[in-house]
């Protein structure tokens, strides 16, 4: 098999694969349906989508955390079936107000929320049972492909959203995305855990703390490093369901297929960064700030791009850059992690990756009422920038020699820090390494 695909020889997570797959692209579907609904409902109001958007990342600053947690307390192949069935019936039940005419915009604000709880649980289980299913040697092979299957939803789905919003409207979208959670169930319960490396089994829970997750970050400058370039990309950068929408509606005059069309561009771009970073090895710290800084330079020349076509086309530039930042940074998190600590970890992850969304994607909505939708993308891009250089200055040298320790030495990511470390003597026990 090519190297680009090598995760796929395993059967375990050919099944993940296969059910991420299908619930990936019923979840792109929606979020084009929910974006073109609160446009519709609210005559096209930036700070009303951007609020919606907003408030399905607030429960990230709340929960990402207790679910970093409880992806090492539990088993998280049964934590994932069942944030999988959450996320389901909620896509059901926002069809069924909208299929009868009950739907509002404080209602979709409701569901945005609920559905942001579940997924801040999700997604550090998610992230981390990866490890579990293809062992270190292919995991950063696995997190380019989870990548790549998240893109090529992000490709099918808005093309067919656009196409079922403009021929039967929005509520038989959110359905189809809940039929989709349903592949996903199946998918995971065909798993063997027999064939899982390491398979995180729940051990003794209460030993698993989270105040052990800050004492590890503690003692490695280089994750943090990471994790702050992280917020700052998700804080300015990432708010593509804002910036896309309000191009095509307010910039460009277009419709939700267009909005689906630029969507797709931008996934397309993402998709080939994912396959490049699959044929990748182990990332170090220097790609991860490169590809950063490459991103903001991508997303700020998008604004300037004088009309839809040209905005099309110049749109997988920036994907590309987008997933090779975003492979790289979580590589280098996943594979310098012990293994026992990587759901807590993960949470934070996913905390600044999605934490900064709830206060950058209203003010860019506000930005866009007032100043228009280009702005939106290049102060987006400009904050990147400026973070990211701000924060290696800061770190760097630090960074580095963490990084050369865990490398050179007895690798940090393969010596667990003892629950009973307290923060202050974590950077006294990594000091003895």
């Amino acid at each position: 098999m090519s190297p680009t695909f090598s995760a796929l020889s395993i059967r375990n997570y050919r099944m993940y694969f296969t059910g991420m797959l299908a619930s990936n692209t019923g979840t792109w579907m929606q979020r084009v349906a929910q974006d073109w609904l609160v446009l519709s409902l609210s005559e096209g109001s930036g700070a009303s989508l951007g609020i919606t958007i907003g408030l399905q990342f607030v429960p990230v600053l709340l929960f990402s955390l207790v679910g970093g947690t409880l992806a090492d307390r539990w088993r998280r192949r049964s934590l994932l079936m069942t944030t999988q069935a959450l996320m389901g019936a909620l896509a059901l039940s926002l069809g069924a107000l909208t299929l009868t005419g009950h739907v509002t915009v404080p209602i979709v604000y409701g569901f945005s929320l609920a559905l942001g709880v579940v997924s801040a649980i999700d997604n550090p289980s998610r992230q981390a049972f990866v490890g579990e299913m293809v062992g270190r040697d292919r995991l950063t092979n696995a997190v380019a492909l989870n990548s790549a299957s998240f893109n090529l939803g992000r490709i099918v789905g808005p093309s067919i959203a656009g196409l079922l919003i403009a021929a039967i409207g929005t509520g038989w979208v959110f359905m189809l995305n809940g039929v989709s959670f349903v592949i996903a169930i199946i998918a995971l319960s065909m798993i063997r855990s027999a064939d899982l490396v390491a398979p995180n089994s729940g051990g003794d829970r209460n030993s698993v703390r989270l105040s052990d997750g800050f004492a590890y970050l503690r003692a490695r400058a280089d994750l943090v490093l990471v994790l702050l370039i992280v917020l700052a990309v998700g804080t300015f950068g990432f708010n593509f369901q804002l910036t896309l929408a309000l191009m095509a509606q307010h910039e460009f005059g277009g419709t939700a297929a267009e909005f689906g069309i630029f969507s797709s561009a931008l996934a397309v771009g993402a998709l080939c960064g994912s396959l490049l970073a699959a044929r990748r090895g182990a990332p170090r710290l220097s790609l991860v700030c490169g590809a950063a800084l490459t991103f903001a330079l991508f997303e700020t020349a998008s604004a300037l791009m004088p009309n839809p076509v040209a905005f099309a086309l110049f749109l997988p530039l920036v994907g590309v850059a987008a997933l090779t930042f975003s492979n790289a940074a979580q590589s280098y998190i996943q594979l310098g992690t012990a293994p026992r600590m990587r759901g807590r970890v993960m949470g934070f992850y996913m905390l600044v990756f999605f934490g900064g969304t709830p206060i950058g994607a209203p003010l860019l909505g506000i930005l866009a009422d007032h100043a228009g939708a280009r702005w939106t993308l290049a102060l987006g891009g400009l904050g990147v920038m400026a973070t990211t250089m701000i924060f290696s200055a800061l770190l760097w040298k630090r960074a580095q020699t963490a990084a050369a320790r865990s490398r050179h030495d007895t690798d940090l990511a393969d010596i667990p820090v003892p629950t009973s470390v307290r923060p202050t003597e974590a950077k006294s026990v990594t000091s003895a390494l």
